[in-house]
């Protein structure tokens, strides 16, 4: 099947045409954010304006900045005006100051009011996540002013599945769902079927625990409230998805020893890559002296048994592999919510038990093959350090992640790499420590 890119390239616009006509939305979206600016821009200016903004909203933020610039003014200003107003304040948050200042003030007031609420919320917070365009239903409404209303307001707000209930200040009592209100008859009060004493979110929470709830509760929408528990606005599905994607992302690139890109990858050159993992390096190679330094330290033991040396990348290979196996799993349980600092002594009994279990199996297996090798009293030594650095990788794995947690640092930054890297170190010191009290004839 010929792809957007050729047909882009060959400038075919029937075929072109044709190809946007009988592609749906999100595949014309990751089509798209495979082109230049250029390109994008002339695929773009063959949609009609309503698909042009399902597109649109459907693009990243960086690659919706790109398109603004190869657009003119009036559609510029009608894609901005007809955004849904959260998606428009993550791209003003992205684009430059001054551009977003210019792309505000071509709003209409209420547009402009509506951007302008959610851009005053904190970063990374419910409030900036949300919509404040909803369907709110009162409690003492009969199920048809209620679906009277639906149909007046729902073009326009970004849900009508799941619909808050308030009272006549705004304040949250409970939700109801369409389906409820459709099989009720039309003189049901609203809530007489509504849910009571329903999840939400403050405009100041975190916005990941938000979408989390969403996710761990099922639900299709969540309400938000003020400090004043008044109804502001809700957090779609579509939304907490795409946050739990941005946040298992920067997780697992920070597990691997880099700091997220930010953007789409193909949108980052060479040089923006290289920034991005060059600090990391840096630390892992700093703390990497540990090793350096307690080899240094050895230098004599390793010439007086020079075998010695031959288990050291199976220990400390070992060792690494043991913490990142633990704290993985622990950074996993704690950004899905299952574990807490309270329950830091229960995990670290955990894996100290899983960590003692996979030394004696990993002790066992390596004794027969090294006592062949080198004798009983080497076997004793790989054996016995294979254990110790086992129960000692899963206990650093499982308890630094939670501390750093506890005092407000990104679990995953405390991340596989560094936690091999430091575990490495340490488990030359019991390897040589070791050796030292089962060899001293050898070792003098």
């Amino acid at each position: 099947m010929t792809s957007l890119e050729d047909l882009t390239r060959s400038r075919d616009l029937p075929q072109l045409t044709a190809w946007l006509e009988q592609t749906g939305t999100l595949d014309i979206a990751e089509e798209m954010a495979r082109l230049s600016p250029a390109e994008r821009a002339v695929a773009f200016r063959l949609l009609d304006k309503w698909r042009a903004l399902e597109v649109f909203e459907a693009l990243e933020p960086v690659h919706q900045q790109e398109l603004l610039e190869g657009l003119r003014d009036q559609q510029v200003q009608h894609l901005i005006e007809e955004m849904s107003p959260d998606d428009r304040a993550r791209l003003l948050d992205e684009v430059p100051a001054m551009v977003a200042r210019r792309l505000q003030a071509g709003l209409s007031a209420e547009e402009r009011r509506m951007t302008a609420v959610l851009l005053g919320y904190p970063e990374e917070s419910a409030g900036r996540l949300m919509t404040p365009e909803y369907v709110n239903l009162r409690a003492s409404m009969t199920v048809a002013d209620a679906l009277a209303k639906i149909r007046r307001l729902g073009a326009d707000a970004e849900t009508v599945y799941l619909l808050p209930v308030t009272d006549d200040q705004r304040g949250l009592l409970g939700v109801v769902s369409l389906r409820d209100l459709v099989l009720n008859a039309g003189g049901v009060r609203v809530g007489e079927i509504m849910t009571p004493g329903v999840l939400y979110a403050r405009v100041d929470d975190d916005r990941e625990q938000a979408a989390r709830l969403i996710q761990e509760a099922d639900l299709l929408a969540l309400p938000v409230v003020d400090h004043e528990d008044r109804l502001v606005g809700v957090i779609t599905v579509d939304d907490a998805m795409k946050v739990l994607e941005e946040e298992g992302t920067e997780d697992i690139v920070r597990g691997g020893g880099a700091e997220p890109l930010g953007r789409p990858y193909l949108a980052v050159g060479p040089f923006a890559l290289a920034r991005k993992r060059a600090p990391w390096l840096l630390i892992l190679g700093i703390a990497a002296t540990l090793t350096v330094t307690v080899l240094d330290r050895f230098e004599e033991t390793l010439e007086a048994v020079v075998t010695l040396g031959l288990f050291i990348p199976l220990l400390i290979d070992t060792g690494g592999n043991s913490g990142s196996q633990a704290a993985t799993v622990v950074i996993r349980a704690m950004a899905v919510g299952e574990v807490r600092f309270r329950d830091l002594p229960r995990v670290v009994g955990k894996e100290l038990a899983a960590g003692a279990m996979l030394g004696l199996m990993l002790a066992l297996v390596a004794f027969v093959p090294v006592t062949a090798y080198q004798g009983a009293d080497f076997g004793l030594v790989i054996s016995s350090t294979l254990l110790l650095i086992c129960v000692w990788a899963t206990l650093a794995g499982a308890f630094l992640p939670m501390v750093a947690k506890r005092i407000g640092i990104d679990p995953a930054v405390v991340s596989a790499p560094l936690i091999t890297t430091l575990v490495d170190a340490t488990g030359l010191l019991i390897y040589f420590g070791i050796a030292t009290a089962v060899l001293p004839e050898l070792i003098g």
